[in-house]
């Protein structure tokens, strides 16, 4: 992938999924606990996005539903000159991910336990306080689109890990895209699936995005 890790990198990496794998025997986190198919789906799909974050000159990064820690983790293992935040709403997986982050001494990287619709409308904080916005299997183009884009700043970038599908999800996402102020700039294959990368034009309309539940509910379209 032409990414260089620095020393100790491999051996986080390594620690963080022997965590994960641990967390997966009390509650779950993960369906893929086999080792090697661990580094391919967890932590080569997550630095996939390294090349685009770099390209961006990304210093504040958020990680939407980022369950057990996917990507943020093993982004901010490789990249520590970014801060990243990682959101995820369920509570057993956001203790984790701040346990871990702990253990391995991740200072450049930390755990906020909210819902996206709740954080995208605080303006303070984290509206369209960050540089760019990534996410990975966390849902469909036209619902995950209203839960990331309010969170960067205008001419941001948001990329997001999908799959096969990555094509007809744009294609359903377009009307939900125009409401948001943001548009498609690339769809990038890769060994593991196919990185969508969005560009947001200006501010996201004040109503996006919605209640918590609304956008999976009722997609925009």
């Amino acid at each position: 992938m032409g990414i260089e890790l620095e020393p100790g990198d491999a051996e986080r990496l390594r620690a963080y999924l022997e965590a994960l794998r641990d967390a997966n025997t009390r509650f779950n986190v993960t369906a893929i606990v086999e080792p090697e198919a661990m580094w391919v789906r967890h932590i080569q799909d997550s630095l996939t996005l390294v090349p685009f974050l770099a390209s961006a000159e990304a210093k504040a990064v958020i990680d939407i539903g980022s369950g057990g820690g996917l990507p943020g983790i093993p982004l901010a293992i490789v990249m520590p000159e970014v801060q990243f935040t990682l959101l995820e709403a369920t509570g057993k997986k956001a203790a984790f991910i701040k346990e871990t982050i702990a253990a391995l001494g991740i200072s450049n990287a930390r755990i906020l336990n909210d819902r996206a619709e709740t954080a995208g409308q605080d303006h303070h904080d984290h509206r369209a306080k960050y540089d760019a916005v990534v996410a990975r299997a966390v849902g469909k183009l036209n619902v995950l689109a209203e839960l990331t884009v309010p969170f960067a700043r205008e001419a941001g970038s948001i990329f997001l890990i999908k799959g096969d599908k990555a094509a007809e999800e744009v294609e359903e996402a377009k009307p939900a895209l125009y409401k948001l102020h943001t548009h498609v700039v690339d769809l990038h294959k890769t060994a593991t699936g196919t990185v969508v990368v969005l560009e947001k034009t200006r501010a996201t309309p004040r109503n996006y995005p919605r209640l918590p539940g609304e956008p999976k509910r009722r997609p925009l379209g």
